[in-house]
């Protein structure tokens, strides 16, 4: 029965792993966005249809990191520098509202059809508004939910608009949202973000890292 039990238990570990993969490559590949709408097609295309045996987006998270570096390499490291740099130059110009940097360009699995995901922090949502027309940026505006915590979810304001050939997507907080991030739709956890001044250093040990990679081959 324990033998039993383990094996049943194993090859569930083992269809998670398929799954978490086949979801990565599907997003890697295909430009799907949502997590679970990656892992329902990666097991349509398994063959695999019980729960238990669906990764977490977390997992799927994982595969996609250890994707980009087996198939996209220097490709993936060029783009998301390229994306992380044009990030903090936004950052700096729209210092007055606080800015965080999320999402993909953040945490690293970012692709060539990846926003730029910056969260603003006003009181006054237009704000920002005002700034991005006295700027003359033609931004499109949308909306978007957000769990705010356990108990809140709200309907923020959303701005989109391109720059240096990338796409930059602003959501506008309320100002007491810079104590907790609003929750992640990966793992229902406080979002990771980055103030400008994080993301500088997080670039000056990118730098640091590359030098002593360099170093090391000579």
């Amino acid at each position: 029965m324990h033998h039993a039990r383990q094996h049943a238990e194993s090859c569930t570990r083992e269809r998670r792993q398929r799954l978490a993969h086949e979801a990565a490559r599907l997003m890697a590949e295909g430009g799907i966005r949502d997590y679970h709408q990656a892992k329902l097609k990666a097991a349509s295309r398994l063959g695999i249809h019980d729960d238990a045996s669906l990764p977490r987006n977390r997992e799927i998270e994982d595969a996609l990191r250890e994707y980009q570096r087996l198939f996209v390499g220097e490709a993936h490291v060029t783009g998301l520098r390229r994306r992380r740099e044009a990030a903090l130059r936004a950052m700096e110009f729209l210092s007055a509202f606080a800015p965080r940097l999320v999402g993909p360009v953040l945490e690293g699995t970012a692709d060539a059809n990846t926003p730029v995901h910056v969260h603003l922090h006003s009181d006054d949502p237009d704000a920002v508004t005002r700034f991005l027309e006295e700027h003359r940026i033609p931004a499109e505006p949308r909306e978007r939910r957000l769990r705010i915590d356990r108990e809140r979810v709200a309907d923020l304001p959303v701005w989109v608009f391109s720059a240096e050939e990338l796409s930059f997507d602003l959501t506008v907080l309320p100002h007491d949202a810079l104590r907790q991030a609003p929750l992640s739709s990966v793992d229902e956890r406080p979002m990771k973000r980055a103030s400008a001044t994080q993301l500088r250093q997080l670039l000056a040990e990118e730098d640091i890292a590359r030098y002593e990679m360099d170093a090391a081959r000579r």
